[in-house]
């Protein structure tokens, strides 16, 4: 059973209840991001209905996401990290990031991986560095898969 997180930080919200997400928001950053850019809206729907996300809201308004990608057990995969362009430099990233690693359900994992090509920085401040075997990792890529 998922456990729920609520916590605040001035105006703003966090929480993890599925409920609250904002899928038009979400598909409308997706759209635009590198990573994610030829995703179908169904696929995102899909990705979110089967991954712990963590969201930011100002009142209502969907302003930031972090979605993780785990088995609750052994490992975690941070991914499709976004904060509104009005909402930078504010702290939210590394508040949600705070929050994922406190999260009571992913607590003891052994694994936690992201990719990212612009906040290595922000990932670095959490412990986050490069593959200790990159080697051993593989990877079946489907550039036409949405």
């Amino acid at each position: 059973m998922e456990t729920i997180i609520e916590s605040r930080k001035d105006n703003l919200t966090l929480s993890t209840d599925s409920n609250r997400l904002d899928i038009e928001e979400i598909c409308g950053f997706l759209a635009q991001a590198y990573w994610a850019d030829t995703r179908s809206r169904k696929t995102i729907e899909r990705s979110l209905k089967n991954s712990l996300v963590f969201a930011v809201y100002d009142a209502e308004r969907q302003v930031a996401m972090a979605r993780v990608v785990t088995d609750f057990a052994t490992f975690a995969w941070v991914c499709d990290v976004f904060v509104h362009p009005d909402y930078r430099g504010q702290g939210i990233s590394k508040w949600m990031m705070k929050e994922i690693l406190a999260h009571p359900e992913l607590k003891g994992l052994r694994r936690w991986i992201l990719a990212s090509s612009t906040a290595r920085g922000l990932y670095s401040q959490f412990g986050f560095s490069q593959l200790l075997h990159p080697e051993r990792w593989m990877e079946l890529f489907d550039p036409a898969a949405t």
